[in-house]
């Protein structure tokens, strides 16, 4: 899948620049702008599906744009016999089988054609049969994906339930949490009063971290009595497959407004901790970016079925040496026989045709070529290759039964969607990593810490564990108990008696263990998620690693509570007083990381007045 990172900073500054020439003409009315330019010809009247929008391809008009029912099979009705016959006769040993039988139907036939025609017909159909069986299932997921509900405005007065197969560019929809979006939008307002959202893109690029989302000031105020009166047009960019970048104008009340990726939900994204956000299609169907990212389903082989074509084709060697040698003796033979003392009693070249002439050897020496293929057939195995279609299916179906692989978290069992590689799982030589997530499940855990120069906590690190494991099997340690590492808190693994249950104001670096833990509860853009089945605040973050580091400040007396759009809350553990007190911060900005800075920073003002830089990352 496409990742264009190269183009982030080229949508910065163009959106810079549109967002300044915009701000020129604001007072300008334009309901319907001039035609688009080319790659800027998408229109979209917000409120008013394309089947309400004029044909006549004026100003209001807007083309045709495709359903937003998606396919992913890799054939259809059509296309299913000429492709399917074309991916079985690839196979090396089908083709000779196929030319073999052709030959068959000549007078040169050892054997009657049905001998080797019915054994191929036998083995292409089953192959063919199961290739259809798992494009079936496939077509049922694409009607599973297709039937979904999603809550769609209905230009008069309220929300109904209708299938994702029936949305169209410019329906305005409700997704609720932990919904998929069904298309790509454009994020008018949430449920919370600040227009934010967060969603997740594990399916697009898979990265577990949330992303944040910002609706545009203008509409972020619109709920369900709004809509009604909602009318406005965007233009934007073509279909492309490019995640991160986006292009677009959004033309309502007769202002003008530029739209980015910020306001840009895509299809096959997950919303997270937001109840609920509303947003309007700009791309449905095979439009989507998602879909243009993907690639038609390829015809892939495994090493086991390469390998196997290469023993077929030593057979071939071998088969080809064994006819060609008997065709020249017979040659060689036959140009004797033309006298009438030198050939057998049993054979009459004054009576022969032409497939045994004396007087035409080579031509005789081809025909017994033919032959010779033909009896020696049986040295290449046809059914070889349905030996191991059917060792394929039934390792599919144990694959799907397998308990083993069936993941309790998130209550999904394992599933071949197809058996076409199934002997390439677990033959992995080398492994690419582009960040220690990849390899850790991205579960963190809050585990030791230094400050002021101290290291605290006695809990062993993984690689801790791993090398006292090895030294354990050598010999030179005795058996650990294990239940003494049992954790308590998800993404809290910490144990240390000078820091834990307030111990820590009785250090001599107080103040830095106290500003530490401030950094941990301040310097973040999680939200707190009330939950009364949990012992503390349950926390939702943009990563891992800082719901661990905002679950750590928790456990350590510095408990984030509440978040608005300029304020942080926190109950804060004073020393002074030995007991928690409530403070809460102005958030002034937030400077999110980046892979450039390598960290985030938040700027706030305490409630005395005081300004702090607050920053964590990479040194």
């Amino acid at each position: 899948m496409p990742m264009d990172t190269d183009e982030r900073p080229l949508v910065e500054l163009a959106s810079a620049a549109a967002a300044t020439t915009l701000a020129a003409s604001s007072t300008s009315s334009a309901p319907f702008p001039a035609p688009a330019t080319p790659g800027f010809s998408r229109a979209v009247r917000c409120n008013a599906p394309a089947s309400s929008l004029p044909a006549d391809g004026g100003a209001g008009a807007q083309p045709a744009y495709p359903e937003n029912a998606i396919s992913t099979t890799k054939y259809t009705p059509a296309s299913f016999v000429p492709k399917s016959l074309f991916e079985q006769f690839r196979r090396a040993a089908n083709c000779f089988f196929l030319v073999v039988a052709c030959v068959s139907f000549s007078p040169l036939a050892p054997y009657r054609a049905v001998s080797v025609l019915l054994p191929l017909v036998v083995v292409v159909s089953a192959a063919m049969a199961k290739e259809a069986v798992e494009d079936w299932r496939r077509k049922q997921q694409d009607i599973e994906v297709n039937n979904r509900k999603v809550e769609v405005y209905d230009g008069i007065q309220s929300f109904h339930e209708t299938e994702w197969k029936k949305l169209r560019v410019g329906d305005i929809i409700k997704v609720k949490k932990d919904e998929f979006f069904p298309a790509d939008l454009i994020f008018l307002s949430s449920s919370s009063c600040d227009g934010l959202c967060y969603v997740e893109t594990m399916n697009l690029d898979g990265e577990t971290n949330l992303k944040r989302k910002q609706a545009l000031e203008v509409t972020m105020g619109l709920n369900d009595d709004h809509f009604h009166s909602f009318k406005a047009f965007i233009r934007c960019e073509d279909p492309n497959e490019k995640l991160y970048s986006f292009l677009g104008t959004l033309y309502y009340n007769g202002q003008q407004y530029s739209l980015s990726p910020e306001q840009v939900l895509l299809r096959d994204s997950k919303l997270r901790n937001t109840m609920y956000i509303y947003g309007t299609i700009i791309f449905t169907g095979h439009d989507t970016k998602v879909m243009q990212n993907a690639m038609e389903p390829p015809s892939k082989r495994s090493s086991v079925e390469r390998r196997m074509d290469k023993i077929i084709y030593l057979l071939f060697v071998i088969l080809f040496v064994i006819a060609t040698f008997g065709s020249i003796v017979f040659g060689m033979r036959t140009k004797h026989e033309i006298s009438p003392g030198s050939y057998a009693w049993y054979l009459r070249p004054d009576q022969a045709n032409i497939f045994f002439d004396p007087n035409n050897a080579s031509f005789a020496a081809f025909c017994h070529f033919l032959t010779s293929l033909m009896l020696y057939v049986c040295l290449v195995p046809i059914s070889l290759y349905i030996s191991i279609e059917i060792v394929k299916v039934l390792q599919s179906t144990f694959i799907n039964q397998d308990q083993n692989m069936y993941c309790a978290e998130s209550d999904k069992p394992a599933r071949a969607r197809t058996s076409n590689l199934n002997e390439e799982l677990g033959q992995v030589h080398t492994i690419l990593s582009d960040k220690t997530g990849t390899l850790t499940c991205n579960s963190m855990e809050f585990l030791k810490c230094s400050i002021a120069g101290v290291a605290y906590g006695s809990r062993p690190t993984e690689v801790e564990t791993c090398y006292g494991e090895i030294v354990e099997t050598n010999g030179s340690f005795g058996r650990k108990d294990t239940t003494e590492f049992k954790r308590s808190v998800k993404g809290f693994n910490f144990t240390d008696s000078h820091l834990m249950n307030g111990r820590w104001a009785k250090e001599c670096s107080r103040d830095a263990i106290e500003m530490f833990f401030r950094v941990l509860a301040v310097c973040h853009t999680a939200i707190p998620v009330a939950d009364g089945n949990s012992a503390g605040m349950p926390y939702e973050a943009e990563s891992p690693d800082e719901a661990a580091l905002v679950t750590a400040a928790r456990e350590f007396g510095f408990e984030f509570y509440h978040r608005t759009q300029t304020t942080i809350s926190v109950h804060e553990y004073d020393p002074v007083v030995g007991g928690k007190v409530d403070r809460t911060y102005k958030l002034l900005n937030i400077l999110e990381f980046s892979s450039a800075r390598k960290r985030m920073s938040v700027i706030v003002r305490t409630e005395e007045g005081r300004l702090f830089l607050f920053c964590k990352g990479a040194v």
